[in-house]
This record gives C-alpha cells, structure tokens and sequence, in this order.
C-alpha cells in the first residue's frame, strides 16, 4: 500500500494496489481524503486496489475552491477510475456526500461494477442555492459546513469557510447528475444517518426516484451524524462496503440482482 504525496494529514491523497478489483473513492465538498482514509485502508486490506484522489480546489484553501469548476471534480475522479479500469477487471466508485454524486455520475457513465454511497448530496435544499450565481458576486464565503460528526473530538479538516462561487458550482454539479441518474444500471448501498445537518431526505427521494435501473439498497446509520465515515457507525460503513462488493462480485458470476429493487437492512 502507497500514499501520494503527504501535503498534510488531511489532504494527501491515497492509493492503495491489490488485484483484480478496484475502488474508488471521492471525498466530499469543501473536505478531504481524511475523511476517507480508514475506508480507503479497510478496502486496500481486503485485496482491492485503491484510488482516493484530492479534488481540484480542495486541501488548500477556500479561495481556491472559489476558483475552480464541478467538472474539474468530476474529472479528477473519472482519471482515477480510468487508471484502475486498465488494471481491473471490475471497478467499484464510493463516495461521501458531494463524493456521492461524484460517484453516481461515474456509474451513468463508466461500466462500474456497484456504488457506495455515505449520506450522498443530490440536492440543495437552502433557498439561496438559486440565487448563488448572482450571490457569488457580492458575497464571497458563508460558514463552514464541515465537522457534522458525532463522536467527540473528531475533526475531517474541511475548511472554516464555504465559497458560494463553488457552492454555485455544486448546485449545477448535483441538477446535472440527478439527469444523469436513469443510466446507472449497478447495484448501489447507500448509508444513511437517520441525523444529517448537511444533507437532507431531499437527495435520498432524488436518488430513489432516478435510479430506475439500478437495485438500491439503504443501510439506516442511527449513531453519526453526516461524516459518517469518520463517526461512531465507521466500521459498520467499512465491514458492511466490504461484504457488499463481495455479494456483487459472486452475483456476477451467479445470476445479476433485479432492477428497480430496492432493500432497507438493517445490518450492514
């Protein structure tokens, strides 16, 4: 197992190399790979090669995420799932929040083999969102929307502010996606706190009612709040993703899950 670059302990990206299924991950807006780390490790530990790219924009600073452009994100995921692809035979996508819209239009758009999804954001919910185009020119940043964690003294290391010329960004990123979401046929897990301050029931309805060809299953989190992967429900998320791509590979090579199928667990 290898890591890139080690800008800072929350920001270096990760890499991670086994045979011959793949994972890639994509961390959320305004946060980092350290969100993602211990998940990136529970899948490099169970054989899968690994890919966890830095987003443009993220692990500096807020200004620079103002500058940059959702389909910067969306591309520096798709060149990691394009280096896994000509090595695997099968590649997963995941992603927290923001990663998970990243990682559905991956999936509407590359032959994935399964999704996982932590809390995904398809939806913008504050009335400003279609205003922030206009916004953006007057107001440069509102309050972080980082650390929406439960367990004490946990930080993700998402900046202190939030930029609304890329929160304008997100908004096109997330309307463009929610189109996108009738082509994705692999089966898709999401984890979903039943408390999140950052995303709310608005993008779980957006997935449930675009994913007509894809069978979803949705794991209730009932002890984190958005960041997930870093709360008390972590390993639940880890042992849980990983029991999932192996249900999904032997299905491969049995007979392929139905469409349209949607399963609520109650255990990872």
């Amino acid at each position: 197992m290898t890591s890139g670059p080690d800008h800072s302990p929350f920001t270096s990206a990760f890499s991670g190399e086994g045979p011959r299924t793949g994972v890639v991950l994509s961390h959320g807006f305004t946060g980092s790979p350290h969100g993602l780390r211990a998940w990136a490790t529970a899948f490099a530990a169970a054989g899968f090669a690994v890919r966890m790219p830095l987003l443009p924009g993220h692990g500096t600073t807020w200004q620079d995420l103002a500058r940059t452009r959702w389909q910067q994100w969306h591309g520096a995921l798709d060149d990691a799932f394009l280096e896994l692809d000509a090595e695997c035979d099968q590649v997963f996508v995941a992603g927290l929040s923001m990663g998970g819209a990243l990682a559905l239009r991956l999936a509407a758009t590359r032959p994935v083999a399964g999704v996982l999804l932590v809390n995904p954001g398809l939806v913008i919910d504050d009335p400003r969102a279609p205003l922030a185009g206009i916004l953006k020119l007057v107001l440069k940043s509102t309050p972080s929307i980082g650390n929406d964690i439960l367990k004490a003294g946990v930080d993700e290391g998402a900046y202190v502010r939030t930029p609304v010329a890329a929160a304008h960004e997100l908004n096109k990123m997330f309307k463009d996606t929610v189109r996108l979401l009738p082509r994705v046929t692999a089966p898709v897990q999401v984890y979903r706190s039943t408390v999140d301050h950052v995303v709310s029931d608005s993008s779980m309805a957006a997935l449930r009612h675009g994913l007509a060809h894809a069978p979803l299953e949705v794991v209730p989190l009932e002890n984190s709040y958005h960041v997930a992967t870093l709360d008390n429900d972590a390993n639940r998320i880890f042992e849980g993703s990983v029991g999932f791509i192996q249900r999904v590979l032997q299905a491969r090579q049995d007979k392929p899950a139905g469409p349209g199928q949607e399963v609520r667990s109650e255990q990872a």
